[in-house]
């Protein structure tokens, strides 16, 4: 059994602040916990936009709290995004994510992440190999 607390996870290098700003994430559960997936609470900052691709991901999300909106790039249809809101990028979507209010997200990935990602130039969050 695994048990951690997000406050603890806060603490540690399970927090992650993308180098744009933009969000934080707390990775909870990684690749290594060897579960097949990641689970992560994110905050996207109020008044950001953030271009988004996970080309290598399956990504589903679900709003705690804060309001928002995605974008999916390939029709340009606009979601708006409140609590108890979930949306699944299940075609490796390209979006736009915007955040109107501080956006709590509870993220699911698969396949798992690592640990220490953030997106690239493109959006995109690199598939790593293991060590």
């Amino acid at each position: 059994m695994i048990v951690r607390t997000l406050e603890d996870a806060e603490q540690s290098e399970r927090r992650v602040v993308s180098p744009d700003g933009h969000w934080e994430s707390t990775r909870l559960l990684l690749k290594n916990d060897n579960m097949g997936f990641s689970f992560h609470i994110t905050t996207i900052y109020a008044n950001t936009e953030t271009h988004i691709w996970y080309q290598n991901h399956l990504e589903s999300v679900y709003c705690i709290s804060g309001e928002g909106e995605v974008e999916t790039l390939a029709d340009g249809r606009v979601h708006s995004i409140k609590p108890g809101t979930i949306y699944i990028l299940d075609k490796n979507d390209e979006h736009l994510l915007r955040a109107h209010s501080e956006l709590k997200l509870a993220c699911v990935f698969n396949p798992a992440l690592s640990g220490q990602e953030v997106h690239d130039k493109n959006g995109v969050y690199p598939l790593l190999q293991d060590s």
